[in-house]
């Protein structure tokens, strides 16, 4: 009886170990995002190690993350962080029946990486940004101290056979002390999200309050036919809510409109200028249909979408500060764009002032940006992938050259400069649908930024390549719906579609991964006809 006593005893003690390492790690987080909702919700500890682990991860794991988990890649990697932690506070729960004082100890080492991860993050405004992390980090010490010593502080009652327990725990006390510790965790980190939602609410205000000017060069009205009537076929014109999402910030920028600025400078810039958001909506505006691509878009994939978008010229604003470029002499030849979070995009300053509508977006379909999608400023460059043009929540804009700067992506092994791909897509029939024999409409889509589309075509299995109907053409800068009448008979299909675009080039049927210029390939299906 001694021996199964004294494994019960262990067992107890380990479970309340685990338990007080729990609620210690939960005290830790809650005082964090306390100390956040007043310093900066973005120094919090689990955002500035998730920054800090997305920015050392290597380019082929961060597309599997894009590739496998889609838009819901932060919250796994969020997930993932608040599960190792989990079990690293059981471990140190346990610990500390044994150990206090080592277990506590743990606890600070874990306040100590994340205020030398929000230290490392490029948007660090300095050392206010630790304070979240090692606030939490000696509020979870405490709470495991005193926790831990509850639950070794008293002899276990004897049990009927007379057995006693030995050292072991206070239960009143304990469970007293987990509740009280429990409750005021939760009312902190009920308070830091209050602190945390009306540092917003400038934001929210500002973006509510803002009305867009109308363009002095409206987008021109879309041609009948622009939308095919498919059903399953992508609509052509992305909702905002549906247009995809992929960057690297785990906590979405909050900007007050009336807070911002934009500051152009540099190499060949003559004069430099900083500009507020009325500034920049006081000047003429364009309007334009332009397809967005993501490089992280793989052949047939979903991280495409088309937008009215609403902007000032980037040009113009570039040409009054005195850039020329490099083809007319201009010493620079990367534009670098920074994010409020830090990040940094590199755009050839050839492409920006080629003629292209280059914008300083502004409006999306209709609306101010949204801020999943950058508000109050993103920048827009048809005719490259987003990760070298589209940089969100803009705030900087420094000419340079791409020998003296490599930007955030580059340094990633990605590619300076990255033209978009010709690429098509079947949106219908899905893989592995099974239509019924006779006539099948084959229909999706096709793009080549800049480049327009001028031919689709459709194969079936190994069949002679056969050229699908196109629909009406916005313009050059957008995808391009298209469709295909098959006479489908019986048994398994595959049908394989590729593009031409405006200069002739057709789609490349060499399959290459997303990394490090963008996906290519040819995009097919396999149905079942019954």
């Amino acid at each position: 009886m001694a021996g199964v006593s004294s494994f019960r005893s262990k067992l107890v003690r380990a479970v309340l170990g685990a338990s007080a390492g729990l609620l210690a790690a939960f005290t830790a987080l809650a005082v964090a995002e306390l100390v956040a909702g007043l310093v900066r919700p973005a120094a919090g500890p689990v955002t500035v190690v998730g920054g800090a682990l997305i920015d050392r991860t290597p380019a082929p794991v961060k597309d599997f993350a894009i590739r496998n988990f889609g838009e819901n890649d932060k919250t796994v990697l969020q997930l993932g962080i608040l599960a190792m932690l989990a079990l690293v506070a059981v471990g140190l729960g346990v610990l500390a029946t044994a150990h206090r004082r080592a277990g506590a100890a743990g606890v600070l080492l874990f306040g100590i990486v994340g205020a030398a991860a929000a230290l490392t993050r490029p948007d660090s405004t300095g050392i206010g940004d630790v304070l979240p992390s090692v606030a939490g980090a000696l509020a979870g010490a405490l709470a495991l101290y005193l926790l831990a010593a509850q639950a070794v502080r008293a002899p276990e009652p004897a049990d009927p056979d007379g057995e006693g327990g030995g050292a072991g725990w206070n239960r009143r006390g304990f469970l007293t002390a987990a509740g009280v510790t429990a409750v005021a965790a939760a009312s902190a980190g009920a308070l830091g999200r209050t602190f945390t939602a009306r540092r917003g609410e400038g934001a929210l205000a500002s973006r509510r309050s803002l009305v867009l000017p109308k363009p002095a060069s409206p987008a021109p009205a879309l041609p009948p036919g622009v939308q095919l009537k498919v059903p399953g076929i992508t609509a052509f014109t992305t909702p905002n809510a549906d247009f995809y999402r992929v960057d690297t910030a785990l906590t979405v920028p909050m900007i007050d409109a009336a807070t911002w600025r934009l500051r152009i400078h540099g190499t060949g810039v003559a004069r430099s200028r900083t500009y507020t958001l009325d500034e920049l909506l006081a000047r003429p505006l364009i309007e334009r249909d332009i397809t967005l691509t993501c490089v992280s878009n793989e052949v047939g994939g979903p991280y495409i979408g088309n937008a009215r978008w609403l902007g000032v010229p980037l040009a113009g604003l570039l040409s009054e500060a005195g850039v020329l470029p490099p083809s007319r002499g201009g010493r620079a030849d990367q534009l670098v764009a920074r994010s409020v979070d830090g990040m940094t995009l590199g755009s050839p300053v050839e492409d920006v002032m080629d003629g292209r509508d280059a914008m300083l977006v502004v409006g999306m379909n209709g609306e101010p940006l949204p801020f999943d999608h950058g508000f109050p400023v993103r920048m827009l460059v048809p005719g490259l992938y987003g990760y070298v043009s589209a940089c969100k929540w803009i705030t900087d804009i420094e000419l340079t050259t791409f020998d003296a700067y490599d930007p955030y992506w580059v340094k990633r092994t990605w590619a300076r400069r990255a033209p978009i791909k010709t690429q098509s897509r079947i949106d219908t029939p899905k893989p592995f649908a099974r239509p019924a024999a006779g006539p099948v409409i084959v229909a999706g889509v096709a793009w080549a930024q800049h480049r327009g589309i001028a031919r689709v075509e459709i194969r079936v299995d190994d069949g002679p390549w056969r050229d699908a109907d196109l629909a009406a053409e916005a313009n050059v800068d957008t995808w391009r719906q298209w469709t295909y009448r098959w006479d489908a008979a019986p048994g398994g299909h595959h049908l394989t579609v590729r593009a031409t675009d405006g200069t002739g080039q057709v789609q490349t049927e060499r399959r290459t991964r997303t990394i490090p210029d963008g996906a290519s390939g040819l995009h097919s299906v396999f149905v079942t006809v019954a």
